[in-house]
């Protein structure tokens, strides 16, 4: 079986003013403690472990934590904060009812246990797997939001279900009009569109540019942190749908590899400066990177297949046909919706190239010699 890390972000539930002073304080501290170290030759840096910082009083494991990850850092000159982090020889998970709870000694010589609050129900059952112990613990960093809420950061370790064989692949095409289409083979489709992610980018960018001509550089990075925010947890939602999607039917999911694509896809100066349009703010990594291992989880198997052509091909015969904005036009003018035919070529792939000639109506997806885009087109 695979095996598969993840890290659960966990709220304390109602933490108490005392705790959340304390965490501050010690987080205060452990910094101190890292900065006191970049200022000590590496040489001697590296020989260091808790024993050299008896006088701090945080636990002995934390401090050794510190200095692990203090000395992984070779370039940082000063740390602004260094969140407190133990192995898993230090902390504990148990339930008791409903409710959730973990325990770890922060301070030497006191141990405390403090409850979760738990929103997902994926985040219950790793828990549980935890607390039988078929799933193994990593490492736990406590950490505080931008609005305040601390959270226990746990690594978690565990064996998840080879992918399972398929015969059929479902298509799944990437891009900003629509973020994703899903297509089963010769079937329907599932539309993700991206209108509202456009007019949110587009409104973001003007927000941006009116708080740059006023010089609030604070309010521009915190508005740039919160349109990423908001993409993330979109494209989390999208990816959970598509896994779920493949499951419903037995498939697995293809995506067409668009390593490089803002090197190799063109785009005007217009283009690139409409932040609804432009390659450079488009997540589509994000997508493919949640679908994966949400996925590998669920035992999905993911394949990534050339991009080229798959745009421009029939589905049907694999002939090159003609896009124009949304729609597709076959060379015996067929017509469909685009990203439907695309995400259609994608799940049939079979690992054929294009020929260049569009003067004879044969398969595009038979020929090997293939040396540049057809009619000096890019190639998807």
């Amino acid at each position: 079986m695979a095996e598969l890390t993840l890290t659960l972000k966990l709220p304390f539930y109602r933490l108490n003013q005392n705790k959340v002073l304390e965490f501050e304080r010690l987080t205060s501290v452990n910094t101190q403690v890292a900065n006191e170290l970049l200022r000590l030759d590496k040489k001697e840096r590296y020989k260091l472990t808790s024993s050299a910082f008896v006088h701090v009083e945080i636990g002995s494991a934390w401090i050794n934590q510190t200095i692990r990850n203090t000395n992984a850092k070779t370039k940082v000159k000063r740390f602004k904060r260094m969140w407190l982090e133990t192995n898993n020889q230090n902390f504990e998970i148990s339930k008791q009812g409903d409710l959730y709870t973990i325990a770890f000694n922060l301070l030497r010589g006191r141990k405390g246990r403090l409850p979760l609050s738990i929103h997902s129900a994926s985040h219950s059952q790793v828990l549980d797997k935890i607390i039988a112990r078929t799933a193994k613990l990593g490492s736990l960093k406590l950490c505080k939001s931008k609005k305040g809420i601390w959270y226990a950061l746990v690594s978690v370790s565990m064996e998840v279900p080879d992918a399972i064989s398929v015969e059929h692949w479902i298509g799944v095409d990437r891009g900003q009009n629509n973020i994703a289409v899903a297509a089963l083979t010769r079937g329907f489709g599932k539309f993700w569109k991206g209108g509202r992610v456009k007019g949110l980018r587009r409104q973001f960018q003007r927000t941006r540019a009116q708080l740059q001509s006023a010089k609030q550089l604070k309010e521009v990075k915190r508005l740039e942190q919160r349109e990423r925010r908001i993409m993330t947890h979109i494209n989390h939602v999208i990816s959970k749908q598509l896994v779920q999607f493949a499951i419903d039917f037995g498939m697995g999911l293809r995506f067409e590899d668009l390593s490089g694509c803002r090197q190799t896809m063109r785009q005007n100066k217009k283009t690139k400066s409409d932040a609804a349009k432009s390659l450079d703010s488009w997540a589509f990594y994000q997508l493919e990177l949640f679908t994966r291992y949400k996925a590998i989880r669920s035992g999905i198997p993911v394949q990534l297949v050339p991009a080229a052509y798959t745009s421009k091909s029939d589905h049907r015969n694999g002939v090159i046909g003609k896009r124009n904005g949304d729609w597709f036009k076959g060379f015996d003018g067929y017509r469909c919706n685009a990203d439907w035919n695309a995400s259609q070529n994608i799940g049939q792939w079979l690992g054929f190239s294009c020929p260049l000639n569009l003067q004879t109506a044969v398969t595009a997806m038979v020929a090997t010699d293939v040396e540049g885009g057809v009619n000096d087109s890019p190639l998807n």
